[in-house]
C-alpha cells in the first residue's frame, strides 16, 4: 500500500512538471520520429526481414522513412532487430539513426532503446516499419494535438476489429485506455474503435511514462499501448485523430496481406489518375511503382506497369502489357502492345511498337515510327524517320526522314569500346544491312539491301558492300 501511495505521489508531482511547457514552446520543438522495425516477419517465409518486402516497388521501411522525413523529422530513428545489418545496409544514409533491440520484449521496450537518441524538447512520433501508407498530413494533424496537457493517438473504426487493441472510452467519450485483444472482456471485444499504434507526445512525457509500463499481461510483454492509461492517470488528455483512408493504417504480416495492400494501393493510384482525366481500361489491372503524371485524354490499357518517374502528355494512348520506366512520352504518342520504354524521351505524335524496346538514353523525335521487334539504345531517331521492324539501332543518330529496312543492325561495339553511327537526312537503308561503326551515311544516301558498310557513304550516293553472287551448276542437293 505504501508503495502504491508513493508511486501515485510521484505521478502527481511529475505531472505538474510535464505541464510547465507552454504552447509557444511546443511550436518551436523539434520533430523526432521513432520507427519500429525489429520484427522478423516469420509469416512472410522470406530470407529478408518483413520491412524490406516491397509495396509498389519500394520497401515498406523506405516508405515510412520518407514519410518521417517529409514530416520534418531531424533524423528518423529506426529500431532494428532481426537481420539488422540488412536493414541498415538497405537504408544506408547519414540522415537516419539506427538502434538495435537485442531482445523482443514488446513495443514499449522497442521504443525505450531509442530514447537515448531523442533530442530534448522535442515532439516524438511513433511509427511502424510494416505500416507503409500513412500520410504526411495525418501525422501533422496528430502532432498538432500534442500539448503540455495532451498526447495524440491515431485510431480507426473498422467493422471487423479482430486482433486489434480496443479503445476504451468513458461516459464523456474521453479515451481511458487501450486493451489488447487477448486481455479484453466480452464487452470490450465489441468495440469497433481500435488502436493503430501511432502515437505523438513530447519527449518529456515519453521519458516519464515509459519506465512505468510493466509486463503484467497475457503475453508478458511491455505494451506501448499501456502508456495511454498511464497518461490518463496523471491527468493528461488523449486526443484522437483518424486517417482519411483505412489503407493508411493497414499493416503487413504475410504475403497475402502484402498482396491485398498492393491492390488497394494501386487502385488509389488509378483513381487519382482517372480523377484528373485519364481513362484506364481496368483499374484492377494497373500498376504504378513510382510517380506518374498525365495530361488530358490519355488512355492506358490493361496490364501496364509504370516504374520510377514518368510523365505523359495529352492524348497519349498506351496499349496493353507495356512497361514504362523513368520516361517522358509527349502529346499524341501511341505506344502499341507489349513494348518496353526505359529512361527515354518519346516526342509528339510518334508510334512505338508493338513489341518494341527503347533502352536508356533514347530519343524518338516527332512523327517518327519504331515498329515491332525493334531495339533502340542510346540513339536519336529523327523527325519522321522509320525503323519499322526487326532492327537494332545502338549508339546512333538518325536525322529526319530516314528509313531503316528490316534486319538492319548498327555494329556499335568492337569488344572494348562503343562507336557512333551517324545517318543524315532522307537516307534509305536497305533490308538486312550491317553498319559497322564508326561510320557516317550522309544526306540522301542509299544503302543496298544485304550490305556490310564499313566506310562512310557520301551525299546522294549508293553504298553497296556485298560479295559477288555465284551460281553453281549441277549442284547436288543433300540427301537424307
Amino acid at each position: 500500500m505504501l508503495f502504491l501511495i508513493l508511486w501515485r505521489l510521484d505521478l502527481v508531482f511529475n505531472s505538474v512538471n510535464l505541464r510547465r511547457q507552454n504552447s509557444k514552446d511546443l511550436e518551436n520543438m523539434n520533430i523526432e520520429v521513432v520507427i519500429l522495425a525489429a520484427g522478423k516477419g516469420s509469416r512472410m517465409f522470406s530470407a529478408s526481414p518483413k520491412v524490406l518486402q516491397k509495396l509498389a516497388g519500394i520497401s515498406l521501411i523506405s516508405r515510412v522513412v520518407k514519410t518521417a522525413q517529409s514530416v520534418g523529422a531531424r533524423k528518423p530513428i529506426v529500431v532494428t532487430g532481426y537481420e539488422a545489418k540488412q536493414v541498415e545496409k538497405h537504408l544506408h544514409s547519414e540522415k537516419i539513426s539506427f538502434v538495435k533491440q537485442k531482445e523482443q520484449l514488446g513495443t514499449a521496450h522497442a521504443v525505450s532503446v531509442a530514447v537515448p537518441k531523442l533530442k530534448t524538447d522535442s515532439i516524438v512520433v511513433i511509427l511502424y516499419g510494416d505500416v507503409p501508407c500513412i500520410e504526411v498530413e495525418t501525422i501533422k494533424v496528430l502532432i498538432s494535438k500534442v500539448s503540455s496537457d495532451a498526447i495524440g493517438l491515431l485510431t480507426v473504426n473498422i467493422d471487423s476489429p479482430e486482433g486489434y487493441g480496443r479503445i476504451v472510452r468513458d461516459s464523456n467519450n474521453s479515451v481511458q485506455e487501450i486493451v489488447e485483444q487477448k486481455d479484453a472482456s466480452p464487452d470490450q471485444l465489441r468495440i469497433n474503435e481500435v488502436n493503430t499504434g501511432v502515437i505523438a507526445l513530447t519527449d518529456a512525457q515519453l521519458k516519464f511514462l515509459l519506465p512505468k509500463i510493466n509486463n503484467q499481461n497475457a503475453q508478458k510483454e511491455y505494451y506501448l499501448t499501456d502508456i495511454i492509461k498511464l497518461a490518463r492517470t496523471i491527468g493528461l488528455e488523449v486526443k484522437t485523430v483518424s486517417p482519411s483512408q483505412l489503407i493508411e493504417v493497414q499493416g503487413v504480416n504475410d504475403k497475402k496481406q502484402l498482396g491485398n495492400l498492393e491492390r488497394s494501393y494501386q487502385l488509389i493510384q488509378a483513381q487519382n489518375l482517372m480523377d484528373s482525366g485519364t481513362t484506364i481500361a481496368d483499374p484492377n489491372r494497373f500498376d504504378q511503382r513510382g510517380t506518374l503524371s498525365a495530361g488530358a485524354d490519355c488512355f492506358i490499357d490493361i496490364n501496364c506497369i509504370f516504374e520510377g518517374e514518368n510523365v505523359l502528355g495529352s492524348e497519349v494512348h498506351i496499349e496493353s502489357n507495356c512497361l514504362i520506366i523513368d520516361s517522358k512520352i509527349a502529346d499524341g504518342a501511341r505506344i502499341k502492345a507489349n513494348s518496353i520504354i526505359e529512361k527515354s524521351h518519346v516526342h509528339e505524335n510518334t508510334t512505338i511498337g508493338p513489341y518494341a524496346r527503347l533502352r536508356p538514353d533514347t530519343k524518338v523525335m516527332p512523327n517518327a515510327k519504331v515498329g515491332n521487334f525493334v531495339e533502340i539504345k542510346n540513339s536519336m531517331i529523327g523527325d519522321g524517320s522509320k525503323v519499322n521492324h526487326l532492327a537494332y539501332v545502338g549508339d546512333a543518330i538518325l536525322e529526319r526522314d530516314v528509313n531503316i529496312g528490316a534486319g538492319t543492325i548498327t555494329c556499335n561495339y568492337d569488344g572494348t569500346n562503343k562507336h557512333k553511327t551517324s545517318i543524315g537526312e532522307n537516307v534509305f537503308i536497305g533490308s538486312n544491312s550491317t553498319l559497322v561503326a564508326p561510320v557516317h551515311i550522309k544526306d540522301g544516301a542509299f544503302v543496298g539491301a544485304g550490305s556490310t558498310i564499313t566506310t562512310d557513304v557520301p551525299d546522294n550516293c549508293l553504298g553497296i558492300g556485298r560479295s559477288k553472287q555465284k551460281n553453281i551448276e549441277n549442284w547436288q542437293r543433300p540427301k537424307k
